[in-house]
């Protein structure tokens, strides 16, 4: 490709996986906005003229009720990946069996709902483990994207703490969400992870390089809110610096990124939830334009292909220098 490449997904977290995290009653009955942010994601994506990757829950797929509407993304030739089935922002307490469970259960739904094998994972909250590396690898999949390589994780978690109502136990669950001090040390750069069982291709979501500040949508939103300016700058400022340090974009985003106050989802501590979606698409639209001015954009199942192959090249000039060990849990 002449230009640099960019993966484009979305986790497709629903209104009740967000209650569910932060500790918000009611829950438990799944209330959902997927038959709204859909259709509209897809319209804009069309208009655009992207193909990019939805990263599915599974208790969503389960549901009969979201069949028809998670069918027309694949329809629309989109790829499909795996998001978990619980969407519990702490796979790594899980044991080895409860993640088989997990990932049995996640991918049997999502087949059915769709039509389309997962080949890809995002761990919820960026949750992931050695273990749920290792679970990947057994079953074959291309690739995880489930790292944040940012220093600013635990101020989120602390913002995130505060506007929640959240027991002891369960801030104890949610002790790791959104990444410790030290993720900020990560790679921006795709990597493979090695295992005795096989290897899996690490696409982490951008930062912007040096920095390692966040970059993604919510954000891109949330600096809209004080100056429209402030925020074209700032995702210009990332996008130059990812082609200065020819760091392979992978730009994430959220369904809350296209939803607004006027759809009456509630949901008020994410950003922007206070002006329109019409106020937020806007924006959106704008960023996808940007990214798309500047890089290939690609679903990430070939951004993963494209990366196994630089990977290997790299692998055989430097022995080894583009692998990450498998390491126990606690020394990632």
């Amino acid at each position: 490709m002449s230009r640099q490449i960019a993966s484009l997904s979305l986790d497709l977290d629903n209104q009740w996986s967000y209650m569910k995290t932060h500790g918000d009653e009611g829950w438990e009955s799944f209330p959902s906005y997927l038959e709204v942010v859909i259709p509209r994601v897809l319209r804009i994506l069309d208009q655009h003229q992207l193909k990019i990757t939805f990263f599915v829950v599974g208790q969503d797929a389960a549901l009969e009720s979201h069949l028809n509407v998670l069918k027309s993304v694949t329809e629309s030739g989109h790829e499909i990946g795996n998001h978990s089935f619980h969407h519990e922002p702490w796979l790594h307490l899980y044991s080895p069996d409860e993640l088989r469970i997990e990932f049995d259960r996640a991918e049997e739904a999502i087949l059915r709902a769709t039509g389309e094998r997962v080949r890809g994972f995002r761990g919820p909250g960026f949750s992931f483990s050695p273990q749920v590396i290792e679970e990947l690898v057994r079953r074959g999949y291309e690739y995880d994207c489930s790292t944040f390589p940012t220093f600013l994780g635990p101020v989120a978690r602390l913002y995130y703490f505060f506007t929640a109502k959240l027991s002891r136990q369960q801030r104890c669950e949610r002790k790791q969400l959104f990444g410790k001090l030290s993720e900020g040390f990560r790679p921006l750069r795709p990597y493979l992870w090695k295992h005795s069982a096989g290897s899996i291709v690490e696409i982490p979501v951008t930062t912007m390089p040096v920095f390692k500040l966040p970059i993604h949508l919510s954000y891109v939103l949330y600096l809209s809110q004080y100056s429209r300016s402030l925020a074209r700058w700032y995702f210009s400022l990332a996008v130059w610096m990812c082609r200065i340090f020819r760091v392979e974009f992978s730009l994430l985003l959220h369904p809350l990124d296209f939803l607004g106050t006027d759809d009456a989802v509630g949901l008020d501590f994410f950003p922007a939830m206070n002006r329109t979606h019409n106020w937020k698409c806007s924006i959106v639209d704008e960023t996808l334009s940007q990214l798309g001015k500047h890089f290939e954009v690609v679903p990430m199942r070939t951004h993963a292909a494209i990366a196994r192959e630089r990977l290997s090249k790299c692998a055989t000039s430097t022995a080894g220098a583009c692998e990450k060990p498998l390491l126990p849990t606690g020394q990632q």
